[in-house]
């Protein structure tokens, strides 16, 4: 076994094979003087099952490209398996048309991934589970909801915890986590008038007096997961901590969490967290190496994925 990493997240992928006891292979991932990505692996990996970890975070397009010219590189050096790992898997939520006329890029990137000679994809909290069928090759989709209930049980004091999924369409992931921390369950209600802006409506569910756990797949502008902390504690909730999985954190984002009433925003290192986010006062970033590398070692040994999660 092999494993590779592109320049998005190399302090995950070593962290990675830490835990899996290997040494990081050695490539070069560089760009000529017009930003043309070369791509040099720099020892042999004819008939090994090569992992490359590269989240397709920002510079999205940027670190794709180092994604496709590895999986080729390493194709055209007879791997004998190759295996696109993604913490992050950038254009997720592009994943059907939204109106006339766009595209659903998800899909196009699936077949970009696919095209380039990876022969399977793991990928960790995917924004739709349905993106898993746009891939022809066999897909793992980890979950973090173990990795957050650990953290909540050691963090929080499970008798007045109450999940709150922000949206509707993230009720099945805020269930799932109620389920292993013996939580009751909220929902906000709100209307997107435009994208990247929210207004929260109503609160379904009693949050009086509890301390509430918001839990999302990807926290971008940040605006959503203000105002919905916003309308729990106005609706009586004691606290309002988030857990998020992929810290995307745009623009103004950390500024906006520093200010807000969160007491807390915990994130994963699924995408490799900037200095202005370590340095933030209610921000907090756990690991993803050791569930990832675990996923990484029972596919290498031909073992259960799927029983990390039982």
């Amino acid at each position: 076994m092999k494993l590779f990493s592109g320049n998005s997240n190399r302090v995950l992928a070593e962290a990675i094979t830490a835990y899996l006891d290997i040494p990081l292979g050695r490539a070069s991932v560089r760009r000529f003087a017009d930003q043309e990505i070369f791509v040099e692996i720099q020892e042999n990996v004819r008939g090994e099952d090569v992992f490359i970890v590269q989240s397709t975070s920002y510079p999205a397009n940027d670190h794709l490209m180092e994604l496709l010219i590895m999986i080729d590189a390493t194709r055209r050096a007879s791997a004998r398996r190759i295996t696109a790992v993604l913490p992050y898997f950038g254009y997720a939520r592009q994943d059907r048309k939204a109106g006339g006329r766009t595209p659903i890029s998800a899909k196009l990137v699936a077949n970009l991934i696919t095209e380039a000679g990876a022969d399977r994809v793991m990928t960790l909290d995917l924004h739709a589970g349905q993106i898993q069928g746009f891939f022809d090759i066999p897909t793992d989709n980890l979950f973090s909801v173990p990795l957050l209930s650990r953290d909540i049980k050691e963090h929080h004091e499970l008798s007045n915890l109450m999940v709150v999924s922000p949206d509707v369409g993230g009720v099945v992931r805020a269930r799932a986590l109620a389920k292993r921390i013996d939580a009751l369950l909220a929902i906000v209600d709100k209307r997107r008038e435009k994208p990247g802006e929210s207004e929260v409506m109503n609160i379904i569910g009693d949050v009086t007096g509890r301390n509430c756990i918001l839990i999302d797949d990807i926290i971008d502008s940040g605006g959503t997961l203000c105002n919905a902390a916003e309308a729990l504690l106005a609706a009586g909730a004691e606290s309002v901590t988030a857990y998020i999985t992929h810290g995307v954190l745009s623009g103004g984002a950390v500024a906006r969490i520093a200010a807000s009433k969160l007491r807390e925003l915990v994130i994963s290192d699924s995408i490799q967290p900037t200095s202005a986010i370590l340095a933030a006062p209610n921000i907090r970033v756990i690991t993803t190496a050791n569930l990832l590398g675990e996923a990484i070692a029972r596919t290498a040994s031909e073992r259960s994925v799927s029983s990390l999660f039982d």
